[in-house]
């Protein structure tokens, strides 16, 4: 295979493995913060901290990747960030750690978080692009 091909397929990886690790280290903080919570506090006011903290934490994580990579679009990003936490909750975190997908029935600890990692990463990435 020519040089330039493989130097392509190189920075093409490189990429795509820099999107997964910005979205793999906002999973584990996430993770974080649910076995902390868990150990000192209630389930209720863990998942509360989780759905506040979520959204933090992958603005921050949107804000250096786009500040010093921004290798893709922030709906790109966004999706991806979600696609990453969702594939790691649905089957690592349910069927390996907890034994069980009961997590998806709540609304406070799962979907919302969901929903805020993906605004919270959309609207960093379009704030950075403009």
């Amino acid at each position: 295979m020519p040089e330039y091909i493989n130097y392509f397929i190189f920075k093409f990886m490189n990429k795509i493995l820099t999107v997964v690790l910005f979205g793999f280290l906002g999973w584990a903080f996430c993770g974080a913060i649910m076995g902390i919570g868990m150990s000192l506090t209630s389930m209720e006011t863990t998942l509360i901290i989780h759905a506040i903290g979520a959204p933090v934490i992958f603005a921050l994580l949107s804000f250096w990747y786009f500040k010093k990579y921004n290798y893709t679009g922030p709906l790109q990003t966004a999706l991806s960030f979600l696609a990453i936490v969702m594939i790691l909750d649905g089957g690592l975190v349910a069927p390996v750690i907890i034994g069980s997908y009961e997590m998806f029935q709540s609304f406070l600890g799962t979907w919302i978080p969901f929903i805020l990692i993906f605004l919270s990463s959309y609207i960093v990435g379009k704030i950075m692009i403009n």
